[in-house]
C-alpha cells in the first residue's frame, strides 16, 4: 500500500503521520522536546533533538503499519515559521541553539528601526511588521553575539534557514539547500510582492545574503532522501510553513475563506486571492501554500499563547496532569467566576503588537477555584482569537460565513462552544484534526501525482462537527468588554 508522509515538526513536538489515499490517518508517531529558556523572554530549541525527534518518529510510524521508504509516494514537510537556526556548511553542526518564534531579546533593535521610520518600507515588501517574532532579527542576533559569525558568513562558510530548510539539509546529506515561498515570507527578507529576496531587506537587517536558502514553490519535487536514517530514496515534494499549511489542508483555496488552528499559539488565516494587499488593522500579509506555482497571499492574525497556556496550567501551576484533562476542570465551574486570564507571557501578537505586555488574570476572590482559573484559560484563547476576527472583518467586506478550526486543542468541545458562542458565527471542524499534516501531505501528493488533483481532494472530506453560537449578543458584548479591560492591564504592566 502506498502512503505520503507528512513530517509535522512543532514547536513543542515532532510528529510523523502517514496518509493513505482517502487522506485518512494509517499512522502517527509523536515525541515532544525540550525547550530552553535560558533568561526571561528567551526561547531555543536544540537543533539536533529536533532532527533527531523528527527521525525517530518518522521510522516509528512507517514501523505501525510495517512500511518501508518504498511505500511512500512522497514526504511533505511542514514546520514552525519563524524559529532560526543558523549551521556550518562543511559539518552542518548548529552554531548556536535554534531561537524559537516566541523568543522577545530582539525587541530593542525592532524599537530602533521602527525609531528609525522603516516600519512603511519593511511592510509594503514583506507584508510583515517589525517584529521579533519574525526570523530576521533573530539571525541578526546570532551573526552579531557568536564569536565568529559574522565573519564566517560573509566567507559563504555559513546557511541560515528555518526548520523545514534544517530537515531538507541533513535528509538530503547538505545537498538540498532550500525553504518554500511561505517559510521565506516570514523571515522579513523576502519581497513577497517580486516573489524574491530583497536586497534592501538584507541591508536593513545586516544579513549575507550568502546565508539564504533557495526558494522553491510549496508542491514541488525538490530532492530525494539520501541519508541512512529510514527513509531513503522517498521524494520530498511539499514544503510549507505550519499555518499555510493548515490552511491549505482545510481547503481553505477561494478568497474569503479562513481557518484558525490551535496549537500552542494560535493562528488565523483568510485567503485573499493573487493580488498583494497591505493590513489596515494590524494584521500581516503572507504567502499562502499553493498547488499552482503561483504566489497566492493570506491575511494573517498570530496569536503567541493558545494551546500554551493549557501547558503552563499543567507545568506550572500543576492544576492538572495532563493537557486533555484541561476540559473536565474547566467543566467543575458553570462559568469563569469573572476571572480575566490574559496569557500575555511573550507579549501580545496581533491585532496588539506589544511586545513589552505581560500575562496578567484579574478577577479573583474568596471563592475562585481551580476550574474557574481553568475555564478563563480556554475563554482567553477564544478572546484573542475573536480579537483578531474583529481585525479580519475590518478588512472585507463579505462577513465570514464560519471559521473552520483544526489542531490540538480544536478537539476541545468546551473551547469549540465558547469560540462560536463568543463569535457569533458558526465554528466548524473537520474530521480529521491534523490538518497541517494533511496539508502538508496534500502539498506533496499532487507534485507526485498521488492525488489527481484538488477536487479529489474536495471529494473525499466528510464528517465536519459544526458548533452554532448560543450566547446572546448583550451577553457576547458584556464578557467582550470585560476582556478587554483585561487586555488593557496586561498592557499597562510593565509602565
Amino acid at each position: 500500500m502506498s502512503y505520503v508522509l507528512a513530517l509535522d515538526q512543532g514547536t513543542t513536538s515532532s510528529r510523523a503521520i502517514l496518509f493513505d489515499q482517502n487522506g485518512a490517518i494509517a499512522a502517527v508517531a509523536q515525541k515532544e522536546f525540550q525547550q530552553f529558556y535560558p533568561r526571561i523572554g528567551w526561547v531555543e530549541h536544540d537543533p539536533t533533538e529536533i532532527l533527531t525527534s523528527q527521525m525517530s518518529c518518522a521510522v516509528e510510524a512507517l514501523g505501525k503499519v510495517n512500511a518501508r521508504p518504498r511505500d511512500l509516494a512522497a514526504i511533505g514537510i511542514t514546520n514552525q515559521r519563524e524559529t532560526v537556526i543558523v549551521w556550518e556548511r562543511a559539518t552542518g553542526k548548529p552554531v548556536y541553539p535554534a531561537i524559537v518564534w516566541q523568543d522577545r531579546r530582539t525587541a530593542t533593535f525592532c524599537k530602533e528601526l521602527e525609531d528609525r521610520g522603516l516600519a512603511d518600507t519593511v511592510a509594503g515588501k514583506t507584508g510583515l511588521v517589525i517584529d521579533p517574532y519574525f526570523s530576521a532579527t533573530k539571525v541578526r542576533w546570532i551573526l552579531d553575539n557568536v564569536e565568529g559569525a559574522r565573519a564566517r558568513a560573509e566567507r559563504g562558510e555559513l546557511a541560515f534557514g528555518t526548520v523545514d530548510s534544517w530537515l531538507i539539509w541533513h535528509l538530503t546529506s547538505g545537498h538540498t539547500h532550500v525553504t518554500d515561498v511561505t517559510n521565506a515570507s516570514r523571515t522579513l527578507l523576502y519581497n513577497i510582492v517580486k516573489g524574491e529576496w530583497d536586497k534592501e531587506m538584507l541591508e536593513i537587517f545586516g544579513i549575507p545574503e550568502s546565508l539564504l536558502p533557495e526558494v522553491v514553490w510549496s508542491s514541488q519535487k525538490v530532492g530525494e532522501v539520501t541519508t541512512s536514517l529510514g527513509l531513503a530514496g522517498a521524494t520530498i515534494a511539499g514544503i510549507a510553513g505550519d499555518q499555510q499549511a493548515a490552511l491549505f489542508g482545510q481547503l481553505c483555496w477561494q478568497a474569503s475563506e479562513a481557518k484558525n488552528t490551535y496549537g500552542t499559539g494560535c493562528f488565523l488565516l483568510q485567503n485573499i486571492g493573487s493580488n498583494f494587499v497591505r493590513s489596515r488593522h494590524k494584521l500581516v500579509t503572507t504567502l499562502a501554500a499553493s498547488a499552482q506555482s503561483r504566489l497566492e497571499y493570506a491575511l494573517e492574525g498570530s496569536i503567541f499563547i493558545g494551546g500554551a497556556v493549557v501547558q503552563w496550567l499543567r507545568d506550572n501551576l500543576k492544576l492538572i496532569g495532563a493537557s486533555s484533562d484541561v476540559e473536565a476542570l474547566a467543566k467543575t465551574a458553570d462559568d469563569s467566576g469573572g476571572v480575566v486570564f490574559v496569557p500575555a507571557f511573550v507579549g501580545l501578537g496581533a491585532p496588539h503588537w506589544d511586545p513589552h505586555a505581560s500575562g496578567t488574570i484579574i478577577g479573583l476572590g474568596r471563592g475562585t477555584t481551580a476550574g474557574h482559573i481553568a475555564r478563563a484559560a480556554l475563554e482567553a484563547i477564544a478572546f484573542q482569537v475573536a480579537d483578531v476576527l474583529d481585525a479580519v472583518h475590518g478588512e472585507t467586506t463579505t462577513p465570514l460565513a464560519a471559521l473552520r478550526v483544526d489542531g490540538g486543542a480544536a478537539v476541545n468541545d468546551l473551547l469549540m462552544q465558547f469560540q462560536a458562542d463568543i463569535l457569533g458565527v458558526p465554528v466548524v471542524r473537520p474530521q480529521v484534526t491534523e490538518t497541517t499534516a494533511l496539508g502538508a501531505a496534500y502539498l506533496a501528493g499532487l507534485a507526485t501525482g498521488f492525488w489527481a488533483g484538488p477536487e479529489d481532494l474536495k471529494a473525499k472530506r466528510t464528517g465536519d462537527m459544526r458548533f452554532e453560537p448560543r450566547m446572546s449578543a448583550t451577553e457576547r458584548a458584556e464578557r467582550r468588554a470585560r476582556w478587554q479591560k483585561g487586555v488593557e492591564r496586561a498592557k499597562r504592566w510593565n509602565e
